[in-house]
């Protein structure tokens, strides 16, 4: 069972809606096994692909990198999923939300109560499950958006420097339109807002504004343990998105692949809710603690004024700033 307080599912747009290919994503966590199983995106779910990436220096200058993304149509792709989900005997009770829970029981804000050997918190930052039972805070940046039509690049731009303080912002192509945004460290803003960071940066962009849209991105990486008795937390709940580049989506998604099997074996074979973690750290542990030590690196660059970076991000140092977007050593020795 499912409880979702929106409905439908994936409405409204809450992200960037940007996923690497499947063979992208084979790059990035070669330790995932079955990848063409899990990522199973339909085309009525595909917005735009790309074949590269741009980071863009604050004096607007970019360096190329290969890239291999699509930009989604992302609540058609939540559509996809919930659809899928249903074939498979899934059921869904949407528009309801959860108050608490407690035991085995969860508690709706309308009073109904339901109860399950295993309750999983998929929630996002304001999760009731990770709010109330895990103590561990994550660093939370908020995010702005708008969807324009019109044709606005031709790779998939991430912009870094005083555009965006100790975040990035970001112009994801579409096939007539992009999906323009960016998030900020509060603490990095010098008191400016959200809003007038989004206004400043969308507003550079032309073409017709039909949706703006906001959320949350958990910045810290993976909580330390994602099992409390019988509660499981999975995707960004449980911190699940990359914090050297803010992919979620996927990374949720291989989270959630592995939570549902061990659940599965759990209630079928009696086996530890523990191995949801072992079998985590197995293909994804390396990736993740790669991205934390590539923001945290970052989030000490992003400190320096907007000349600096512009110095700091060239030929020498293009390798090893694309090995951090894409969760690898940033250092290493031959």
């Amino acid at each position: 069972m499912v409880v979702d307080g929106r409905d439908p599912i994936g409405s409204p747009l809450q992200c960037g809606e940007l996923v690497p290919t499947n063979e992208e994503m084979k790059r990035l966590c070669p330790r995932v096994p079955e990848i063409d199983d899990l990522f199973k995106t339909p085309e009525k779910a595909i917005s735009g692909k790309c074949g590269k990436m741009r980071i863009v220096k604050p004096n607007g200058k970019g360096m190329d990198f290969a890239f291999e993304g699509m930009v989604l149509d992302r609540v058609a792709h939540d559509v996809a999923l919930v659809e899928l989900a249903r074939s498979k005997g899934a059921e869904f009770l949407l528009g309801k939300r959860v108050k608490k829970v407690e035991g085995d029981s969860v508690i709706l804000s309308n009073g109904a109560v339901l109860s399950g050997r295993v309750i999983v918190g998929a929630g996002g930052h304001n999760d009731p499950i990770r709010k109330r039972y895990w103590e561990e805070r994550s660093l939370n940046i908020p995010v702005k958006f708008a969807l324009k039509k019109g044709v606005h690049t031709d790779a998939l731009e991430l912009h870094f420097g005083s555009v965006a303080p100790g975040g990035y912002a970001w112009v994801f192509p579409k096939d007539s339109e992009s999906n323009i945004g960016l998030g900020v460290q509060r603490k990095m803003a010098g008191g400016v807002s959200l809003e007038a960071y989004a206004n400043d940066f969308i507003g550079r962009y032309e073409g017709d504004e039909y949706f703006r849209g906001a959320g949350y991105l958990p910045m810290s990486g993976a909580v330390r343990t994602f099992v409390k008795g019988n509660y499981l937390i999975v995707g960004d709940s449980a911190g699940m998105v990359l914090p050297s580049n803010g992919a979620g989506i996927t990374i949720a998604m291989i989270g959630g692949r592995i939570a549902g099997e061990v659940v599965a074996e759990h209630v079928n074979n009696g086996i530890d809710l523990k191995q949801y973690e072992r079998r985590w750290e197995s293909q994804m542990g390396g990736v993740m603690r790669n991205s934390k030590r590539a923001f945290a690196i970052g989030s000490m660059m992003f400190r320096f004024p907007d000349w600096v970076l512009n110095i700091a991000f060239n030929p020498l140092t293009k390798g090893m700033i694309w090995r951090a977007v894409t969760c690898r050593r940033v250092f290493w020795i031959f």
